[in-house]
């Protein structure tokens, strides 16, 4: 059953249409019979439509007027291109297709360049069209400059939204909250904050639980920053909540010191956001990070189950900390992008110092490949309008236009829910192109019955139309577009027919792109892009792991044996290449890894939002995967510089390049997603290797165990397959040794 729309939405959606309402009668009936200029009316008519209804700006309406006069450039530059081309057929079919796909591809620009990407389409669809007439084009372009100007002006000035929160308030909120949490945790109250409300707060944060226009998606440095800081956010709350699951340790001074720290740096962090104080570096927590690693130490008796606890403890503490400067230099950087990084890993913030041009054209090279649903959908778009044009034209379908409108408002990116909407369309634009063949029956020849109807019936139809969904919508702009063209011209019932025809033209076009190209939308794509980012991250596990027990160093990049690490039944150590050729191969996998990455995100943001035709409780849980990929770069910046220098011994070295193994062959096993299940086994650290290390090298040595468990976690629940003996986060699986896993696996550097 549909959900219904709420109380918020109706009242939202009654806004809206009141706004657009007033914007295009108040330019269309002027310019139509007081100054008998027609093509001044259409313009000032659909312009408000355009940026109101197809293409409804997010945000406040400060800011949504700001965006519609912003892009009348634009608009105004379509509108002229549209009226060149529409000379031929093909010369407009052939603008059709440059602009479709330019727009549509424009969305990967942040929201607001994807939220008038239609409205910036429907005017060259209007201008395209024949009559050839280039005489009109001032006509026209006063039109849209009216209609548009008017729309401003309601969204300022006519019931306006209130403002939404913001990105950056709802992630200082949350720092907050991890603030206020990491004090109780380090005064060791009795009743901590709870590990779900802390799950729970680290989730409101996910960009899919934003409204459209507060998602900090651009591709510049200030959103590249915020975005930053809120996954770092995330996953802070997410360790803190794995803290309060941690069975108690005794007194724990320097952990208790450095969460102290961590909620006064939240704090502060916080505080810059809301602007209530300035932006401050991360110099302070970094000093009581490098305190924390210098005094924290081995116990006396490493073999005993409560020294090696008191050791994990104080690895999740130190994530936590790791998470913490993390969002507090992201936050610095998106106040004021001048902020240095120094001591800092600068490929985690490689952003910081890439010049603005740079960064545009890092995200759109990043998209210019087939595999990306950002590069699909823009052709998929591109061909449907120009097919629909070609059609309209070929034909010479009376009102053609409407066929690619339909096109432009159907169409959706997988073959079954561009039919799902379809369906209901048809059947709406029925409904409403008889009823508007009975209005024009019953009117005859009277223009003063049209006149009075246009404005309530456009206030109905954008009222209920966006809430009520496709039926409705088409069915009452069918009854909306009868009403205004009879008063631009003497119609028949025929007008009700055109509409039905060139919409229904269009609901099959649309349908047919929909099933020639890429008709299963996102659902193959995140399959692909999170399987090539598993392959991608697996070289980067061993060269972390012996990066960080090896010594300091500024990346994972610069550990040595980058290359292949021996399978997990061989025990031994692989003979890599030389360092140089390692640190380069690192390198190139930790570029790799964080481009591989972004594109899996944007396949796994589209996935999201389409109708799944089926359950999917036993598949693949893609955003573990996710969260994995993210887990392993995370570990890729900080545990190399938590390192200390020496030499492990012979059977703690063996130990890591097991474990190191086992984790990258089930990377890659799950990277396949086979129908079977996949066992993640990971080797525990014995308790008697542990007691042959020296004291100052074995908290690093945890570190990685903290973290190589915590990547097991991630590619079990990845799997999906609940219930079949592979296990999922929070469930025990038997590892070699037939010991039952701890928390263990449910700790560490954690990913998004």
């Amino acid at each position: 059953m549909p959900k219904r729309p709420s109380l918020s939405e109706s009242v939202r959606a009654g806004r809206r249409a009141l706004r657009v309402t007033v914007a295009a009668a108040v330019g269309f009936y002027p310019a139509l019979h007081l100054w008998d200029r027609p093509v001044t009316a259409v313009y000032a008519l659909f312009a408000p439509i355009a940026f109101g209804v197809l293409s409804p700006n997010p945000g406040s309406g400060r800011r949504r007027a700001g965006t519609v006069l912003r892009v009348m450039p634009a608009a105004a530059a379509l509108v002229a291109l549209g009226t060149v081309l529409a000379v031929s057929t093909w010369s407009a079919v052939a603008g059709m297709l440059f602009v479709g796909f330019v727009l549509t591809f424009g969305t990967t620009f942040g929201p607001r360049p994807a939220g008038t990407a239609p409205g910036l389409q429907l005017f060259y669809i209007l201008a395209c069209f024949p009559p050839y007439a280039p005489d009109t084009l001032p006509q026209r372009l006063a039109g849209l400059a009216v209609g548009m100007v008017l729309l401003s002006l309601g969204e300022l000035l006519l019931l306006p939204d209130p403002p939404e929160s913001s990105y950056r308030e709802r992630v200082a909120d949350a720092l907050a909250f991890a603030a206020h949490a990491a004090g109780r945790l380090a005064g060791g109250a009795t009743e901590p904050v709870g590990a779900a409300r802390l799950r729970q707060a680290g989730r409101e944060l996910r960009l899919s639980r934003q409204p459209p226009g507060t998602r900090p998606t651009g591709p510049g440095r200030t959103d590249r920053a915020l975005a930053h800081a809120g996954s770092a956010t995330r996953r802070l709350l997410d360790q803190l909540a794995t803290l309060t699951g941690l069975p108690a340790t005794g007194a724990d001074l320097a952990s208790d010191a450095l969460l102290r720290g961590v909620a006064a740096c939240c704090q502060e962090t916080a505080g810059a956001l809301r602007r209530v104080r300035p932006a401050a570096g991360p110099e302070l927590i970094e000093e009581m990070i490098a305190h924390f690693l210098a005094v924290r130490g081995a116990p006396p008796d490493v073999r005993t189950p409560s020294a090696l606890a008191l050791l994990r403890r104080r690895s999740t503490v130190l994530t936590i900390a790791v998470s913490a400067v993390t969002a507090r230099t992201a936050v610095a950087l998106a106040i004021d992008d001048r902020t240095p990084v120094h001591g800092l890993p600068r490929e985690q913030f490689w952003y910081a110092r890439t010049d603005p041009v740079r960064l545009w054209l890092i995200r759109a090279t990043g998209h210019l490949t087939r595999r990306s649903v950002v590069f699909q959908n823009a052709w998929r778009v591109a061909l449907g309008l120009a097919l629909a044009r070609l059609v309209a034209g070929s034909l010479d379908l009376p009102h053609g236009f409407w066929v690619l409108l339909s096109v432009l408002t159907l169409g959706r990116t997988t073959a079954v829910a561009t039919w799902s909407v379809v369906r209901p369309a048809a059947v709406g634009t029925l409904v409403g192109a008889f009823a508007a063949g009975l209005l024009v029956v019953g009117a005859g020849g009277s223009a003063a019955v049209y006149e009075y109807l246009l404005v309530p019936m456009m206030l109905v139809a954008f009222t209920v139309g966006p809430v009520e969904g496709p039926a409705w919508a088409q069915g009452l702009f069918t009854l909306v577009v009868a009403t205004a063209f009879a008063q631009l011209a003497p119609v028949t019932w025929r007008l009700a027919e055109a509409r039905l025809v060139d919409v229904l033209t269009g609901s099959a076009i649309g349908l047919l792109c929909g099933l020639l190209a890429w008709p299963a939308g996102a659902r193959a794509e995140v399959r692909h892009s999170v399987g090539v980012l598993l392959r991608a991250t697996a070289p980067l596990v061993g060269a972390t792991a012996r990066a960080a027990t090896r010594g300091p160093g500024p990346t994972a990049a610069e550990g040595q044996g980058a290359g292949p690490t021996a399978g997990p039944g061989s025990g031994g150590a692989t003979a890599g290449p030389d360092p140089r050729s390692a640190r380069e191969l690192a390198d190139q996998a930790l570029r790799l890894t964080r481009h591989r990455l972004r594109i899996a995100e944007g396949a796994y943001a589209q996935y999201r939002t389409e109708p799944s035709p089926r359950t999917e409780a036993d598949g693949p849980d893609w955003l573990a995967a996710l969260n994995y990929g993210a887990r392993v770069l995370v570990g890729a910046f900080w545990l190399p510089r938590t390192g200390e220098g020496g030499r492990l011994p012979q059977a703690a070295r063996d130990w890591v390049t097991r474990a190191c193994g086992e984790v990258e062959a089930a990377t890659r096993q799950v990277a396949d997603f086979p129908a079977h299940p996949v066992r993640v086994r990971l080797t525990p650290l014995p308790p008697e290797v542990a007691a042959a290390v020296p004291p100052r090298l074995l908290p690093p040595l945890i570190d990685v165990e903290v973290w190589l468990s915590a990547l097991a976690a991630d590619l079990r629940a990845a799997t999906g397959h609940h219930g079949s003996g592979a296990g999922v986060r929070g469930r025990a699986a038997v590892g070699p040794a037939g010991r039952r896993r701890s928390h263990r696996d449910r700790v560490g550097l954690r990913g998004r």
